[in-house]
């Protein structure tokens, strides 16, 4: 990690407010494997137990990475029954495609994919370009979650189990990313530069978000965080058993994920997530500092692939050429120059309220 986080705070020892904040919070990973394995089958039990005479006992989500495919292959050893949620947004690789049929299909999991309104999506899309904040895979992940709770919601499932995980993706720059469950901020944002309302895309309710943050329903569960994760096992596994296709860098199996992380974010804001990925990866002992230095020393993008995809890409989203570079070019800000729930009268407010009573009764969650 470096000064591109401007909230970054060194010690006396050189460490950085990432590692330390890491280290303290990783004592539920420094519990034996045994005990963790007990807290995941009393857990197992209760999702088996809650989804008694429905379909499903859980909700996972599937975009042909690695996390994810390891996640769908892990739920069937433990004899659950998933349903499988994918978005569609329009820019998955044809690896990732085949990825997720290659996992589903011999583990005979049931896929639920919601494709997404593309002329109202790709708008939402150029509107948080446009908006000239680090932000503009939140459309994206938002719909994820919203898919989810839906899918919740439409089965009476209780249980979203995800492959977001403390060891692989546990340092996370606030200020590199805002706003991912916020549908006032993307409704904000899409308001200001198409002058119209959304009327497709998939927002979380406010209610759902609160009912999520206050009594955790539906509850998330982060399987992975149980195990002795190894992301290279993991992937290894997954070429070898199942003919899985790697798509090269962290959550390239999305063409514009892969083209905004590697290439906009570093040459407009200056932010190479690679930093805080491989930064996590060295904390949890998957990768030595020197190592990960040496990865990061490579350009965040092959060069040759730049020409090519910024035409792609501008074609795809309906600009020219000209009206992409003057977007590039333009000034940067911030989440907070929207409208968004954190600045909303009530509910932001009414959520720290929340945090510090629930903090003084020592309420557990």
């Amino acid at each position: 990690m470096d000064t591109s986080d401007p909230d970054i705070v060194f010690d006396a020892n050189g460490s950085c407010n990432h590692c330390t904040s890491w280290f303290a919070r990783s004592e539920f990973y420094a519990l034996p494997l045994a005990e963790r394995s007990r807290r995941l089958a009393v857990l197992v039990e209760e999702m088996k137990r809650r989804g008694h005479g429905k379909d499903y006992d859980c909700v996972i989500g599937v975009s042909g990475g690695v996390d994810s495919s390891f996640v769908a292959i892990k739920v069937k050893e433990l004899g659950l029954r998933p349903l499988a949620v994918h978005v569609d947004n329009g820019w998955n690789s044809e690896k990732a495609v085949g990825n997720i049929k290659r996992i589903l299909d011999p583990l005979h999991i049931d896929l639920s994919t919601v494709v997404l309104n593309w002329k109202e999506f790709r708008e939402l899309q150029l509107a948080f370009l446009r908006a000239s904040t680090p932000d503009s895979e939140i459309p994206s992940d938002h719909a994820i979650v919203a898919s989810f709770y839906g899918a919740t919601a439409k089965h009476g499932i209780g249980y979203c189990i995800n492959g977001i995980n403390f060891r692989t993706e546990g340092i996370h720059v606030r200020e590199w990313s805002q706003g991912h469950l916020d549908g006032r901020y993307i409704k904000s944002v899409y308001k200001q530069f198409t002058g119209k309302r959304l009327q497709h895309f998939p927002l979380i309710p406010v209610t759902t978000l609160v009912l999520n943050i206050v009594l955790h329903r539906p509850k998330n569960v982060f399987l992975l965080d149980y195990l002795d994760y190894d992301k290279q096992f993991a992937k290894r596994m997954l070429l070898e058993n199942y003919g899985w296709e790697d798509y090269g860098g962290k959550h390239y199996e999305s063409v514009y994920t892969r083209f905004y992380q590697g290439w906009i974010l570093p040459h407009k804001f200056g932010y190479d997530k690679r930093r805080m990925h491989l930064s996590t990866l060295v904390c949890s002992g998957q990768m030595t500092r020197d190592e990960a230095l040496k990865e990061i020393s490579a350009p965040p993008y092959p060069l040759e692939w730049v020409e090519p995809d910024k035409t792609f890409v501008a074609k795809k989203l309906g600009i020219s050429r000209e009206e992409f570079d003057a977007i590039m070019a333009a000034p940067k800000k911030r989440y907070r120059d929207y409208p968004n729930l954190q600045n909303h009268w009530a509910f932001g407010p009414g959520l720290d309220l929340f945090r510090v009573l629930k903090h003084k009764l020592h309420w557990i969650t």
